[in-house]
């Protein structure tokens, strides 16, 4: 389960995060890029911008339960 505590520094302020349990699988960006960017410096992911809609939302809390790491997060606020 993500911990807010060690979410990476690079993620937009908001509901969705990604902390430092993340093993760059690339699951979360194949599925909405928009959101999910990759740090090539830190090889992780992290959310570059949080969703901006219902349909993004219902992708991230998708990306959120498959994550093989757990490492996505939210703080449980909806649009």
């Amino acid at each position: 389960m993500a911990a807010i505590e060690d979410r990476f520094e690079q993620n937009e302020p908001g509901n969705f995060y990604v902390d430092a349990q993340c093993i760059d699988c690339d699951l979360c960006r194949e599925r909405i890029p928009e959101v999910f960017h990759r740090s090539d410096e830190g090889g992780h992911s992290y959310v570059g911008r949080q969703p901006q809609s219902a349909g993004e939302m219902e992708i991230c809390f998708a990306a959120l339960e498959d994550c093989p790491a757990e490492a996505i997060g939210s703080d449980g606020e909806t649009i």
